[in-house]
This record gives structure tokens, C-alpha cells and sequence, in this order.
């Protein structure tokens, strides 16, 4: 679709399917509901990458940018559980349907997103994509099958990039380590620590709550010093944070460890997306953090499920061994990721 439509056209469709599972999913039964998160992923999926690329070729410091709206994400993920919880503990909370106010709330936020994106990129919403092969005599019977052995080759060649994998490995462990954490702390500190569910129940509002102090406070020093260099640093504090948080019997400690730990996990998705806009070119970019993504939420989604597969039989105290395999494997994997050439201006 990137070698057929605009940005405009791609982040409108985009925002449009999101708006569609949100709205399917009050009314609609089992297999439809489930079809939604499909449609839901895919309406992100769009989003997300042309909006990294389009924020990252921004000429005024795009690595504030990338940091803000990221940062806006993890604002979601601080006050989503809050929000829910709200609703949940509501005294008919538990009629017949109730839960379907949390998503008449996404509705109304999906509706906001899509206004949002028609009125901000409304100059390319109805114009037509401008490639080196148009021209007045073209017409689409020789143009678009052209375009469609272009962007094939091109995406063939991207995933014999060696770049391309180690950055979508990165984000496969290091989401799935994020996502790991969060999901299965409150499982571990009142099973294995023995705490009190109404209070340990907010812990990981602590670990999103510190992502987005890390991607509003260190968005400007880690450019300053070394992007690079300073997600290595970050990923062998979340390894020192993990070792924390599972050797030390305290449960206090343990959610302050987590929160730092989302404090220092917070660069890591700004970060990388500025690093990828560097090393691949700007016709790439779209197909390329498409792809990242989409390994992303593969690692996001794949860990906690395994590590709930584990638990099953021996128990959450799994989860501290397999959150610290999943940070060192992000670590490496960053590590290896090829240096940004230096720019000679």
C-alpha cells in the first residue's frame, strides 16, 4: 500500500480500522471480537510506522519529537489501567455487559485520533502519490504493475538486510522483557512475596509511569551523548534493575526497581526508530519500522504467554529468569546493530 497511497491516505486508513475493532467489539460475538484485535493491529501497524518515519524526517530536532510522542504512548499505558480499574470497581460493574463501557471510551478516543489525523494531514488526503514513473502520457495499466515489482524488489531486498533483523530483534526481546514484566509482576509479588493484592495491584502503574518519565527526561541526553551508546548503558541498567528486583526479598524494593526500570526502557523505542531512520534509506523507511514493528508486538505478545505456559507448571518464580534472558538477548542484540555512519556537513 506505501507504493499506492500518501501518508495522509495511509495513517486515514490506519486510524480507521482501529475506530472499526473498537467499534465491533461491544456488540459483535466471540469470532468477530477476535477478528477485531486483528483489525486493531493492522490500523496500528500503519500508524505506527509512517508515523516514526514521518516524525523522524523532521529537520527541527526530531529526536524531542520521536521522544514526545512516545512519551504520549506510555501516557495511554500510565492511565488506561487506572481508567479501567475505575470502571471495574463501579457497584454494577459486573451486570450484564457492563464491561462494554471501557470500549465506548476507546471509541470516543479512536473518533478524536481519526479528526486528528484528517485534519492534520488533510493537504495529502486526496492527492495522488507523486513517483518518479508519473507523468501525464503514464497511464495505470503500465504504471501500477511497475510499482508493484518495485516495491517487491525493494522488500525483498530489505529483508536481506542484516540491520533490519538485529533492530527487530532488539525490539523482540526488549518488548517482550517490557511486556513480560508488567503483565506477571502483581502474579509474582502476591504469590511468591506474599503481598497484598489491592496494593500490589497498582505496581505496574509504577513501571509505566517511570517509561514515561524516561522518554520526557532522557530524550535530550541520550541524543546529546551517543544514542547508541547510551540505549547500551540503559539496557545493562535494566539488567542491574532485574538482578534487583529478583534477589532482594523486599516488595517495596522490588516495585521501585520496576519503576526505574520503565524509567530506563523508556528511550528504547524512540531511540531505535531514530537509529533506524539513519541507516536506511527514506524510500525504505515505511516497509523497514513496518517490519520492526510488527516483530515488536510479536515479542510483546509471544513472552508473556510462554512465560505463563511455564509458570503453569513451575511456578511464576519463573518470571525473574526469563524477563533477565529476555534484557541481556536486547542488550546483544543492540549491541550488534551496525554504527550510524558519521555525516561530514
Amino acid at each position: 500500500m506505501t507504493a499506492h497511497m500518501t501518508l495522509g491516505q495511509l495513517l486515514a486508513v490506519g486510524a480507521a480500522l482501529q475506530l472499526l475493532a473498537h467499534c465491533l467489539r461491544p456488540w459483535s460475538p466471540l469470532p468477530l471480537f477476535c477478528i477485531a484485535f486483528f483489525l486493531q493491529a493492522l490500523g496500528m501497524a500503519y500508524q505506527d510506522s509512517h508515523s516514526n518515519t514521518f516524525v523522524s524526517g523532521l529537520k527541527n530536532v526530531p529526536h524531542r519529537w520521536l521522544g514526545f510522542i512516545h512519551a504520549c504512548y506510555a501516557l495511554g499505558c500510565f492511565v488506561g489501567p487506572l481508567i479501567a480499574t475505575a470502571i471495574a470497581t463501579t457497584p454494577n460493574a459486573m451486570a450484564i455487559d457492563g464491561w462494554k463501557r471501557v470500549y465506548l471510551i476507546l471509541i470516543g478516543i479512536s473518533v478524536v485520533n481519526c479528526v486528528g489525523v484528517l485534519v492534520a494531514f488533510r493537504d495529502s488526503l486526496w492527492s495522488r502519490l507523486n513517483t518518479p514513473s508519473s507523468s501525464p502520457s503514464s497511464t495505470s495499466t503500465h504504471s501500477r504493475p511497475k510499482r508493484n515489482r518495485t516495491a517487491m524488489l525493494d522488500t525483498a531486498r530489505l529483508l536481506r538486510s542484516r540491520t533490519l533483523w538485529l533492530l527487530s530483534l532488539f525490539y523482540f526481546f526488549s518488548l517482550g522483557a517490557s511486556f513480560t514484566a508488567s503483565g506477571w509482576v502483581v502474579e509474582f509479588l502476591t504469590t511468591v512475596r506474599g503481598g497484598d493484592l489491592k496494593a500490589i495491584g497498582y505496581v505496574p502503574t509504577g513501571f509505566y509511569g517511570g517509561m514515561l518519565a524516561g522518554r520526557m527526561l532522557l530524550a535530550e541526553p541520550t541524543f546529546r551523548y551517543g544514542e547508541q551508546r547510551m540505549l547500551l548503558v540503559y539496557s545493562v541498567l535494566c539488567v542491574a534493575l532485574q538482578l534487583v528486583f529478583w534477589l532482594q526479598p523486599n516488595i517495596v524494593g522490588s516495585a521501585v526497581a520496576l519503576s526505574f526500570m520503565g524509567f530506563f526502557t523508556g528511550p528504547f523505542f524512540a531511540t531505535g526508530m531514530s537509529v533506524a531512520s539513519k541507516l536506511f534509506p527514506r524510500e525504505s523507511q515505511p516497509a523497514a519500522l513496518g517490519f520492526i514493528f510488527v516483530l515488536a508486538q510479536a515479542g510483546g505478545a509471544l513472552f508473556p504467554s510462554i512465560t505463563g505456559l511455564i509458570a503453569t507448571n513451575a511456578g511464576v518464580a519463573v518470571l525473574q529468569p526469563i524477563v533477565l534472558a529476555l534484557f541481556v538477548a536486547a542488550g546483544i542484540s543492540w549491541w550488534l546493530v551496525p554504527k550510524v555512519p558519521q555525516r561530514n556537513d
